[in-house]
């Protein structure tokens, strides 16, 4: 059947929504991400930006007894410490904020120490957009299932700082939200309606494919990986904007949880995999950052989600499947289900021709071996391509790093029963392999880039809290803006 998942039904957390359903994930996520503002800068008190070898320089423009109250207590600038500076009557002059000697941006977070008041900001200087969503991303807190207390706010000097921070705010706030909701309130029925609630925002068609209709519609690995599991498997798929424009696809993995199937995965390495999802909540992240950029293409966006789970009907190793594109897969590993899932809905995607396919997963530990949880690698044959993503990365301070398809490793995927393993024998270069993998069911594409993603900040640092990260989505939103709004981009 098609459009046939349950309806959800709304919960109550915590109250932390203002005012929109937790399970209405684009408006709770919008609402988040707009309370992280003032809009009243009358009430505000400035908070200067500190340079540590500029110090005398920012703090000029602090009131004189902030200044003196500085350098009565030794305030230094260092990075992230924050105090506040008393006027003459006992109250609140200024807040002092310090970013080192790094970018000023790249350090700037609202101050804990601030909770519930209101600032403008002054001191070093920084462009007010970069600053705006500097700030807002730093006030993210997942706060589902707990109290919610009031971050500091910033009253930005224009409005259009404002909502130009906030059109990528929150769709990294929608990714994140996602990313570290745990599976007994985000399965693949969830994900389902997150989904749809993004699209009725932008007036998007959405269809969705579940259990037997994969079959009969021709999913059979999103099928396979998800049949043993209680919420059945289904391929989301999302659509915005006129036919005639330029086609961009973006594809996501969302296994809702990883179990590693009958392959079971020891209980350490299960803890986090809610977290499976991520691909599919950095594609719904990123679609919701290019609609409200209103750029002019044909946008689809495609999720198989699943949980991977174990029951009498699990898929096991050594089964051979037949994928969408017809290629028989011998299941080398049970816990490799992610690049299963996607093979079916790459080649859905593939088969439409567009001009940029875009996958996005969560799908090996060897990515995290070679390139740590900060980086976001990427896997693609078009250097140009390579190119200006790399670029835009470094002007969306959203770092990614290019990985090699080496087709010296294709053999690696060799198998006796079947036209393909789904995993190598060698175990080397597994990140590597697994895009060999996807890429054989990309043909018609023009370009084709796989994004190996972690989705997990396992410690925080300014703008990036600790738990679910947004990676690639920004660096992926300006290389798209260069692509197809030329000129639109700040110089």
């Amino acid at each position: 059947m098609t459009d046939g998942a349950d309806p959800v039904s709304p919960t109550d957390h915590g109250g932390s929504t203002d005012g929109a359903s937790p399970d209405d994930a684009a408006a709770c996520a919008e609402a988040r991400a707009r309370a992280t503002f003032a809009t009243d800068a009358s009430a505000a008190f400035p908070l200067i930006l500190a340079r540590a070898n500029a110090l005398d320089e920012d703090l000029a423009q602090a009131p004189q007894s902030a200044r003196a109250w500085a350098q009565a207590v030794g305030f230094d600038g260092s990075t992230g410490r924050f105090l506040f500076a008393p006027d003459s009557a006992g109250g609140v002059a200024a807040g002092l904020f310090g970013v080192g000697t790094e970018d000023a941006v790249a350090a700037l977070e609202p101050p804990k120490e601030a909770d519930g008041r209101d600032f403008t900001l002054a001191g070093a200087p920084v462009d007010e957009e970069d600053a705006a969503l500097a700030w807002a991303l730093g006030a993210y807190r997942f706060d589902r299932y707990k109290s919610r207390s009031a971050a500091a706010r910033l009253a930005p000097g224009s409005e259009a700082a404002r909502e130009a921070a906030l059109a990528k705010a929150i769709g990294v706030y929608l990714t994140r939200d996602l990313v570290n909701t745990p599976t007994s309130d985000l399965g693949p029925a969830a994900l389902e309606a997150a989904a749809r609630s993004l699209a009725a925002r932008h007036g998007g068609a959405a269809e969705t494919i579940v259990g037997a209709a994969l079959l009969e519609r021709n999913y059979p690995m999103i099928h396979a990986v998800g049949r043993a599991a209680a919420e059945a498997p289904r391929l989301i798929d999302l659509r915005f904007g006129s036919e005639d424009l330029p086609k961009v696809t973006l594809v996501g993995k969302g296994v809702c949880f990883d179990t590693g199937g009958l392959d079971i995965k020891p209980a350490r390495a299960m803890r986090l995999m809610k977290k499976d999802m991520g691909g599919a909540a950095t594609a719904l992240g990123l679609a919701d950052m290019i609609l409200r950029a209103g750029l002019p293409v044909r946008l689809r966006v495609l999720i198989p989600a699943v949980e991977n789970a174990i029951s009498a009907d699990s898929f096991r190793p050594g089964d051979v499947l037949t994928s969408r594109k017809g290629i028989t897969v011998e299941v080398g590993d049970t816990d490799a289900e992610g690049r299963l899932v996607l093979a079916d809905a790459i080649a859905d995607a593939d088969a439409e021709a567009p001009e940029l396919l875009i996958d996005f997963a969560t799908l090996t530990g060897a990515a995290r071996v070679a390139v740590g949880p900060d980086l976001a690698p990427f896997f693609t044959d078009d250097e140009r391509l390579a190119a200006d993503l790399e670029a835009a990365s470094v002007f969306a301070r959203d770092p990614v790093w290019r990985l090699p398809l080496w087709d010296g490793y294709e053999a690696d995927l060799s198998s006796k029963v079947a036209d393909v393993c789904s995993v190598s024998a060698t175990g080397f270069a597994g990140s590597t392999t697994a895009a060999l993998f996807l890429r054989r069911f990309v043909e018609k594409a023009a370009s084709w880039v796989h994004f190996d993603i972690y989705a997990w900040r396992p410690k925080a640092r300014p703008g990036h809290p600790e738990g679910g990260a947004c990676q690639a989505a920004l660096a992926t939103l300006e290389f798209l803006k260069g692509r197809y709004s030329p000129g639109s981009g700040r110089e």
